[in-house]
């Protein structure tokens, strides 16, 4: 048993994924046999409900200059946070000199629109990025107190599909306890464990993600770090997430979205061990239904191929044991990838051109969360008879 990453009380494991891979380590042919491996595992605080990993991955070793995830590639994705800037612009940066703080900002495609209002920002990213203000460092209380003596406080803090994958949490509200203004505000937004659960979305669960947050979890995280859960607003992108405004406590009032989200939680007994359970026999169904319909595909003599080698595909190979002899390759958009193999599973990857090249008779989704954006830009694989398998909420064929 592990304790809790917040409140140190004893964490119960609910699912083990088994041996994996790191799901970003993308290697040449020639790198097979030399991958680093660990334990996917995942439990749920028996106090604060705080849903996490068991094993840890130090961050430097996830996340550095080939980082490989660029969020402009999805139209979806460079519109929303966009928008999220202007958001920003129109109700948080609006004094005589606002600044606003990203923690891995990954292409800088919120803060570009930021520098393009004429607003003082600045990125936490490791990976690098071009095109705007970068700190290389990890954030946290020595870090933010560095920028803060020489930019003077922020206004907002930042970060999306970042905080989830901090193991030491505290570090990063302790730096937003040193950078804040007072009135200042830290928000994010990662994948809502209640997505996970409802749509059985277990690719969600890999290394980058360390914490898989629920309202309840993450007002009892800002609690404990002095800190307040002033609001709460559900996402669509990415399968489903949760925003979160944190502030020191008693800085602004607490929004009624917060109760309304508290009160659903409530009802769906969302890191009750019934639900946990539930949860894991539905994962093990998947990975029963999705290698018997890939055999049988191949028994007929039918061509599938991978879409996305995404983060969450490691995932979903690895745990169902998904190969080349099922899937002969992956496409993807990212130049860097190509030539590879992925994780663990080494499934060639190759450029979007070999897809539409021969199209396949079946293609695996992997990047289910952008299915629609997909589906539209591959319409003419649909018309020459082409068909999607998807593994979201269930195994099923569109």
């Amino acid at each position: 048993m592990s304790n809790c990453r917040v409140c140190r009380a004893p964490v119960h494991e609910f699912f083990d994924f088994g041996r994996h891979p790191l799901s970003q380590a993308f290697i040449t042919p020639e790198q097979v046999g030399d991958e680093f491996f660990y334990r996917l595992a995942i439990g749920a605080c028996e106090s604060c409900g705080m849903v996490q990993l068991l094993e840890e991955i130090p961050p430097e070793q996830l996340f550095h200059k080939g980082y490989p995830y660029h969020s402009s590639n999805s139209t979806v994705m460079r519109a929303h946070f966009e928008e999220t800037a202007r958001r920003f612009l129109a109700d948080r940066l609006t004094g005589p000199d606002p600044f606003m703080v990203e923690i891995g900002c990954n292409d800088g495609v919120t803060l570009q629109t930021v520098r393009d209002a004429g607003v003082r920002h600045l990125a936490f990213e490791p990976t690098g990025v071009g095109g705007v203000r970068t700190h290389g460092a990890f954030f946290d209380a020595e870090s933010a107190a560095e920028v803060r003596a020489s930019d003077g406080p922020a206004d907002v803090i930042y970060a999306a599909n970042t905080i989830c994958d901090i193991p030491d949490i505290g570090a990063v509200i302790a730096g937003a306890d040193a950078l804040l203004s007072p009135q200042g505000v830290l928000v994010f937004e990662d994948p809502y464990f209640g997505e996970i659960i409802g749509r059985t979305s277990f690719d969600q669960i890999y290394d980058e993600h360390f914490y898989f947050f629920t309202v309840g979890s993450v007002r009892s995280m800002a609690r404990h770090f002095g800190f307040e859960l002033l609001d709460a607003e559900w996402l669509p992108v990415h399968g489903g997430q949760i925003r979160y405004t944190l502030g020191r406590a008693g800085s602004a009032p607490v929004t009624p979205a917060v109760a309304r989200l508290l009160a659903a939680e409530e009802n769906d007994r969302l890191t009750d061990p019934s639900t946990l359970a539930a949860f894991a026999d539905r994962v093990t169904r998947i990975r029963t239904d999705l290698r018997e319909l890939l055999e049988r595909l191949a028994a007929d003599g039918k061509r599938v191929a991978g879409y996305g080698a995404t983060a969450k595909s490691s995932t979903v190979t690895n745990y169902c044991g998904i190969g080349p002899d099922l899937v002969p390759f992956v496409c993807d958009t990212t130049p860097s990838k190509h030539g590879k193999v992925t994780p663990g599973a080494h499934i060639p990857v190759r450029p979007p051109a070999a897809f539409s090249d021969d199209y396949p008779d079946y293609a695996l989704l992997f990047a289910w969360n952008h299915a629609e954006e997909i589906m539209a830009k591959e319409e003419a694989f649909r018309a020459a008879g082409g068909k999607w398998i998807i593994y979201v909420p269930e195994v099923h064929i569109v």
